[in-house]
């Protein structure tokens, strides 16, 4: 059997052949050792989640309009009230010293570059006060609740005092399955995350024969609703609640003191076998009306997926796995070149879709690709 090559060490510069955002995704396998790629490529299971989200892309298609003035347009939005130059954000992604010595500061001074804001993972390699302390002001703090209330709560103090200008909690990965072609891989995921390293780890819930180790043992202190409530109470911050794929669960958050939510699957790391991101943001938003704040995020490698994220319902969307490849590849360069192509392959499509604002995306013509149906008209 061959042995596979050492991974490249990330570039100081652009690669000559990059000429899209999606080509970090091609590239990242040079740049990452095979159990780390096989990891941050996949998602659970046998990665059909994962895989679907990059699928639904490719089913819907904008129907083009012409001859419509769009010279004066931009990206320009507005975020629950706050002001942005453009709908792309860097979605929370953990360890990521893994890709990249310079870990979650490279990816910060991206966005801070790219004007952007830059979501601190609960499960990043640095410290969320480290990461405070890198270049630009615009960044969010992901939570993950722990099993401790005091735990969370001084998380939230932690992120309040070192200045995150919101909260992202992620509800949808109480337990995370592990992706079968990681475990082949022989992937190990690193040890006790920087955030976490000063609070006492909770011993696991004792089960009884005849219980179940995962409903009755792990699922035992998964936060419920009420939990959200709490915390909403605890807090000034906005809380965004990341993981809904159900209108009635985006009607949950909202009535527990959400400010957003994120629609969002976690990458397809949960439940193998859920739909796609971007087949479940049109029926939320419907449900929840034009005046809730919804982020996207699962599976955006264009400005073309941008687009149909939009004009489907998001307000804006999270970048994950190309963030990721983008900072193996080339550090806080090739994260910010990233989100600049990104950007201009989202202007590009509005120009030939005839859309010169963001508001029109929204109201721009998608139909199920070769179905002869409108997904939305």
């Amino acid at each position: 059997m061959t042995k596979p090559l050492a991974p490249l060490s990330a570039l100081s510069s652009i690669p000559r052949d990059v000429r899209c955002a999606a080509d970090y995704a091609r590239l990242a396998p040079v740049f990452m050792a095979p159990a780390l790629f096989a990891h941050i490529d996949g998602g659970s299971g046998d990665d059909l989640t994962a895989a679907e989200n990059l699928a639904s892309f490719g089913e819907h298609a904008i129907v083009p309009r012409v001859l419509r003035p769009v010279y004066e347009g931009g990206t320009a939005c507005s975020i629950a009230g706050i002001a942005r130059p453009h709908p792309i954000m860097l979605g929370p992604v953990g360890w990521q010293a893994m890709m990249h010595p310079d870990a979650e500061r490279a990816s910060a001074m991206a966005a801070a570059a790219a004007e952007t804001c830059f979501i601190a993972s609960t499960m990043s390699s640095l410290t969320l006060e480290d990461i405070a302390g890198s270049k630009g002001s615009d960044r969010w703090f992901q939570l993950y609740m722990q099993p401790d209330r005091a735990v969370t709560r001084d998380l939230v103090r932690r992120a309040e005092a070192a200045g995150y200008a919101a909260l992202v909690v992620t509800v949808d990965a109480p337990i995370q399955l592990p992706s079968y072609r990681a475990l082949a891989a022989d992937y190990e995921a690193p040890a006790g995350p920087a955030n976490l390293r000063d609070y006492p780890v909770k011993a696991p819930a004792e089960i009884t024969r005849g219980q179940s180790k995962i409903l009755n043992g792990f699922m035992r202190d998964a936060p419920g609703w009420h939990d959200i409530a709490w915390l909403a109470g605890q807090t000034s911050l906005p809380l965004w609640i990341k993981g809904i794929m159900h209108a009635d669960d985006g009607r949950e958050a909202f009535a527990n003191g959400a400010a957003g939510i994120v629609v969002s699957n976690h990458g397809g790391r949960t439940l193998d076998g859920a739909p796609s991101s971007l087949s479940r943001i049109a029926a939320i938003r419907a449900a929840l009306g034009d005046a809730s704040p919804i982020l996207f995020d699962g599976g955006i490698r264009s400005g073309t997926d941008i687009f149909k994220a939009i004009a489907l319902g998001a307000d804006a969307v999270l970048i994950g796995r190309l963030q990721a490849y983008a900072l193996a590849v080339a550090g806080a360069l090739g994260v910010a070149h990233a989100i600049k192509l990104l950007r201009e392959e989202l202007e590009a499509c509005m120009a030939l879709a005839g859309c010169a604002t963001l508001s029109d995306v929204r109201a721009a013509e998608i139909v199920l690709q070769g179905q002869g149906r409108g997904a939305k008209s």
